[in-house]
């Protein structure tokens, strides 16, 4: 299909529609309240499922009952609205279904502003709800990654049995780029859904889905199950994409916009003569901790970069493990760094270590 100049908000949720979702829960907030008042209309007229919930409690509870189902679910928010949903989050986990959530972020904490964030990568990729369970956590640096991470989304959340969220932020929302939108995939029939889901015990044994047993020793089996799913998500599914690091003696790490304005960064070093490169994740969890690790061993140093206070840092200090100096420069409360403010910060970088 023919590139078409898209908004990030509205791209999303025509790539989900495409892509096969036939049911959305969700509740206006901003910045992600186009994609909801899109799909309105969208999907209503293609004769599928969109309910705007009384509040986001109400929406990811009905995420978690349609998942049950066997159908292919989504809802989407930003930080307040995610954090009311970690409950729900931590039931769909503990019942081994498939969900996407995508996360526009903003500014925080509290009710903060409509400005552009990374601030919830804690709250998505270490503390998404209760007990001890992860979700696949994408992470798109523009309009045309977006659309293609949503396919991704449903996809991995079907192969696992899983949740798996995708990290935008404000910008990559509101931004409009010339992207190319996938075909238009048929729904499944209903006799197609995965043979777990209640679909009506009618010929068959019934199923019975939920996140609670009581025995502790039941619990921990579930959990080692779990776990073991986790591992397989973990040797699998790590993405990532690199530029310029054959050479580099600098690494930049960043992800989402950030990591877009970190390309200019390393180009504009790249003509004043420093080897500078570039990791940008596109999986925040599972982390690319290993092959950061590897370009530990070969630069001075690494500066990390993002839109708050410091949060993927810990991830990549943890992959480092003081192989090399780990620097940090961030901006806070809707703030998005610029190409010299980061420059500046790796300029410093370059200065300390060649002085070590």
């Amino acid at each position: 299909m023919a590139k078409q100049l898209l908004k990030g908000n509205e791209a999303f949720a025509e790539a989900a529609v495409r892509y096969g979702l036939e049911a959305y829960f969700g509740y206006p907030i901003t910045p992600q309240s186009e994609a909801l008042e899109y799909l309105s209309k969208r999907m209503v007229e293609l004769g599928r499922v969109f309910v705007q919930a009384e509040s986001e409690l109400g929406a990811i509870n009905m995420v978690y009952g349609a998942a049950c189902a066997g159908v292919r679910v989504m809802t989407s928010t930003s930080g307040p609205g995610f954090s009311l949903m970690e409950e729900g989050i931590s039931y769909i986990a503990g019942s081994d279904v498939p969900a996407v959530v995508v996360n526009v972020q903003r500014g925080g904490p509290g009710l903060g502003n409509i400005q552009p964030s990374q601030s919830d990568y804690f709250l998505m990729t270490k503390s998404a709800g209760h007990g001890d369970f992860h979700p696949i956590v994408l992470a798109p640096a523009g309009v045309q990654e977006f659309i293609d991470m949503i396919g991704l989304a449903f996809d991995l959340a079907e192969k696992y049995r899983t949740l798996a969220f995708i990290a935008a932020d404000g910008s990559i929302g509101q931004m409009m780029e010339s992207a190319e939108l996938p075909p238009m995939q048929p729904l499944r029939k209903p006799e197609e859904r995965p043979a777990w889901a209640l679909t009506g015990a009618q010929g068959r044994p019934a199923h019975f889905i939920t996140s609670l047993d009581l025995s502790p020793e039941g619990l921990e089996k579930w959990n080692l199950y779990l776990q073991d799913k986790l591992t397989r998500i973990r040797q699998n599914e790590v993405r990532w994409k690199e530029y310029f690091t054959e050479d580099a003696e600098l690494l930049l790490v960043a992800y989402g916009t950030v990591g877009r304005i970190c390309l200019s960064v390393v180009r504009e070093a790249r003509k004043a003569g420093l080897k500078v490169g570039l990791l940008r994740p596109q999986t925040l969890w599972p982390f690319p901790s290993e092959r950061i690790a590897e370009l530990a061993q070969q630069v001075r140093g690494i500066l990390v970069s993002e839109m708050n206070a410091g949060q993927m840092l810990e991830d990549v200090q943890l992959a480092v493990l003081g192989r090399t100096p780990v620097k940090f420069y961030g901006r806070l409360g809707g703030m998005i760094p610029m190409v010299d403010e980061i420059y500046d910060a790796l300029k410093a970088l370059d200065a300390g270590t060649r002085k070590a």
